[in-house]
């Protein structure tokens, strides 16, 4: 496999510190409000990464944080911590809202596919570890205190910035908009291990430590959380762009200055979501949520496909037209897959390999997912017996994650009981797509109908039209489409 590492700013090839294991670390979330899309688009990719690299034989063990508490509004170390003012937002505990808002991420990634990690571990339960790290870092004279803070000493480092050639005023603290000089700082680019007498009086957790009672900066929580699950060395750590600096940047520096080696091998960043507007955010136009695409009307899984069909390292811009068109290709492709019929054929396992081969060498190439479908739609066209692309179809979506059998297999089933409840009755959508919860609904209307218990019939017409779908009734069956 080769990936582009964004540490070198190459396509490397891959391989692994280990030859029994593979070491991976995502960044979590920050679990103060819902995940918005674009943040999702980060973990649907970093999840293709996983399933494949399980699908290509490794043994991975992925570790993932869930941040709640330490994490400030500027990214760095400035401004609310965020976890305090969703509390104050909600009129709740920090706890309760960690609580909601991790239970409504794994929610989101349920519907999207996204795989758990073997080990997700909040930031609150580390304390220790960041205490012990940076203890060291004190001794060895990486950290200094001021102000009643702990700082990392940037200037002990021959180089800080990793993943961008910065000169230090391009990044200069309190130049950037919003961003306040922080006057404890020996260099403007240190940043904070543990805060204590800081402005943050108000922080409603706080630990005893060596340099007095507080909590850990944000950076820290990373390196401590990595290390405790995956020990002195790191295969691959994946995020999102906006992760590079300062975040990775700062883990790259606090762990390799504790370890006294390198730590990481592959960095990967998936790059920003976009609005035709720009960059998406909580804070700047409609919040764009999963629950939000499902009120539209659309699987999750079509936003999914959305992604895959661009390349990882390329801004992606989102618009409804935009998902309109996933939905409909989602659509086409369950009803393409449901249209091949198990007939208990052999395997043709020549065939497997050589549309296998095309996969592996889709994924293979930096997680080219886009010409990862156009090789499930080679399946398709392959000549070969329907069991046999069945089977292939099922191990491309193990890793694509679109649950293309599970929904053809459905689709399937709704047909047999339309042609149960009528000879020739048939449900056709006008763009030509497939909805199986629709046509499930349309058939228990034709039900109602044929049982003369026209007052069900109507309440689904009803239900239906509610939910911006409108039927017409045509010569043995029924057309809909949304309204």
């Amino acid at each position: 496999m080769k990936i582009y590492n964004s540490a070198s700013r190459k396509v490397e090839d891959f391989v692994p510190n280990h030859p029994d294991i593979l070491k991976m670390y995502t960044c979590g979330p920050t679990v103060y409000h819902f995940a918005h899309i674009g943040n999702l688009r980060s973990y649907i990719m970093e999840d293709v990464l996983e399933k494949y690299l399980r699908f290509s034989g490794y043994n991975v063990k992925r570790v993932m944080n869930i941040t709640d508490v330490g994490h400030l509004t500027s990214d760095a170390d400035e401004g609310e911590d965020k976890m305090l003012k969703g509390a104050k937002r909600e009129h709740k505990s920090v706890m309760e809202i960690a609580k909601f808002y991790t239970d409504a991420f794994f929610s989101d990634c349920a519907k999207l596919n996204i795989k758990t990690p073997d080990v997700v571990e909040p930031a609150t339960n580390c304390i220790d570890d960041y205490i012990r790290i940076i203890t060291k870092l004190m001794d060895t004279g990486y950290a200094y205190f001021a102000g009643g803070n702990v700082y990392f000493d940037t200037s002990k480092l021959e180089r800080y910035y990793i993943f961008n050639d910065y000169t230090e005023d391009d990044l200069a603290v309190g130049v950037r908009e919003g961003v306040e000089e922080d006057t404890n700082k020996r260099n403007k680019n240190d940043f904070v291990l543990w805060f204590t007498k800081s402005k943050f009086e108000d922080q409603a957790l706080k630990w005893d430590s060596p340099w007095g009672t507080g909590y850990p900066g944000w950076h820290i929580e990373c390196s401590g959380i990595s290390m405790k699950h995956l020990g002195d060395d790191l295969d691959i750590h994946c995020g999102g762009i906006d992760n590079a600096f300062p975040h990775h940047t700062n883990e790259i520096a606090q762990s390799e200055s504790y370890l006294g080696h390198k730590w990481c091998n592959y960095w990967m960043h998936v790059h920003h979501l976009n609005t035709n507007d720009g960059k998406m955010s909580k804070s700047s136009g409609e919040f764009l949520t999963v629950p939000l695409l499902e009120e539209k009307g659309y699987d999750p899984l079509a936003y999914r496909l959305f992604c895959l069909q661009s390349h990882y390292r390329k801004s992606l811009v989102f618009n409804w037209e935009n998902l309109d068109n996933a939905m409909k290709t989602y659509n086409k492709l369950i009803g393409r897959v449901a249209a091949l019929t198990p007939k208990g054929e052999a395997v043709d396992e020549e065939a497997v390999t050589a549309l296998k081969q095309r996969f592996d060498n889709a994924l293979g190439s930096d997680l080219n997912t886009s010409l990862a479908i156009t090789a499930l739609y080679d399946v398709l066209k392959y000549d070969t017996n329907e069991d046999t692309k069945l089977k292939v179809i099922a191990d491309f979506d193990y890793v694509l994650g679109l649950d293309l059998i599970k929904k053809a297999d459905a689709k399937r089933e709704t047909e047999k009981k339309q042609k149960a409840v009528e000879g020739e009755f048939t449900v056709i959508a006008e763009d030509g797509s497939s909805d199986p919860q629709i046509e499930e609904k349309i058939l228990a209307r034709q039900a109602a109908k044929k049982a003369k218990d026209f007052a069900s019939a109507d309440a689904i017409r009803n239900e239906l039209k509610a939910a911006g779908i409108e039927l017409t009734d045509i010569p043995h069956g029924v057309k809909w489409k949304k309204i």
